[in-house]
C-alpha cells in the first residue's frame, strides 16, 4: 500500500488534458469543457500538436512545452501511444495521471498486457500514479474537478463511490443526478493496473470531505491489500 504522489491525483493544483483534437466531440475536448464549467481554479493545459488554443485555453505541443509541471495529466491518446507520454510527464515533473484510453482495445488481452507493462514501467523512475488504463475518471464536486469522459458533473456530497465499471460509473451518475445525490469523490478505476481499491480506501480513509465509501467491483486483485485498508478505512468512515 502506498499513499505516494496521491494527492496529486485527488487534490491537483494544475491539470494537463493530452491528446486534445480540434473534433468538438473528442474525450479531450469533453474533459476541458468541464473542467471549465466546473470552475477549477487552477491552469488547465491542453497538448495539441497541431492547435494553438483550445476551449479558451493556450495549447502546447507536447509535455515538455508546458509552462509548469502539471500535477495531474488526462491522457486521451489512443493506448499504444501512453507509455512515451507517460515518460514525457514524468521527465516534466507530473507525479499523477489518468488514462481514459484502452476501453476499445482490452479485446486484444496479449497486446493490452503489453502496453500496461510498458506504461508501469515508465512511471516508475518518476513515481508517477496512474489510474486505469480505460477509466472513466476521476471527480471531485467539492474541488471543481471532472477529469473524466463522463457527461454528468454530480453535486458536492461526503460519499466517496469507487468502481472499475464504466458502463455502471454512468448509470450511477445519471442516477444521482436524478435523486440529487452528491459525492465527495467518483472514482473509476478501469484496469487498475496501478492505482487499486486498497490504495483508495487507504486516501479516503483520511479525507475529511468523506464521509462513507461505496463500492462497486467485479475482482479484488490483491485480497489481502483490500482488507486491510477496507479495516483501517471502517475505523473512521
Amino acid at each position: 500500500m502506498s499513499l505516494r504522489n496521491l494527492d496529486s491525483l485527488f487534490r491537483p493544483k494544475s491539470i494537463a488534458v493530452i491528446g486534445a483534437t480540434e473534433q468538438s466531440d473528442s474525450a479531450a475536448i469533453r474533459v476541458m469543457r468541464q473542467l471549465r464549467a466546473t470552475g477549477f481554479q487552477g491552469p488547465v493545459m491542453p497538448v495539441c500538436p497541431d492547435a494553438t488554443a483550445m476551449v479558451g485555453a493556450i495549447a502546447y505541443p507536447d509535455a515538455e512545452h508546458l509552462p509548469v509541471s502539471a500535477d495531474l495529466a488526462v491522457v486521451c491518446t489512443p493506448i499504444g501511444d501512453v507509455p512515451p507520454l507517460i515518460d514525457a510527464l514524468g521527465k516534466r515533473g507530473t507525479r499523477a495521471a489518468i488514462v481514459l484510453s484502452g476501453e476499445r482495445d482490452f479485446q486484444d488481452d496479449a497486446a493490452v498486457r503489453t502496453i500496461t507493462t510498458q506504461m508501469l514501467e515508465a512511471a516508475r523512475p518518476y513515481l508517477l500514479r496512474v489510474l486505469g488504463p480505460a477509466s472513466l475518471g476521476l471527480m471531485a464536486p467539492h474541488l471543481g474537478i471532472n477529469a473524466s469522459g463522463g457527461h454528468v458533473t454530480p453535486m458536492a456530497g461526503k460519499i466517496a463511490f469507487v468502481t472499475q465499471s464504466r458502463a455502471l460509473a454512468g448509470a450511477v451518475l445519471h442516477h444521482a443526478d436524478t435523486a440529487g445525490i452528491g459525492f465527495s469523490y467518483f472514482i473509476s478505476l478501469g484496469a487498475g493496473a496501478d492505482v487499486d481499491l486498497g490504495d483508495v480506501l487507504d486516501y479516503l480513509a483520511s479525507d475529511g470531505t468523506t464521509r462513507a465509501v461505496l463500492i462497486h467491483t467485479e475482482s479484488i486483485g490483491q485480497a489481502r491489500k483490500f482488507m486491510s485498508s477496507a479495516r483501517a478505512a471502517a475505523r473512521s468512515k
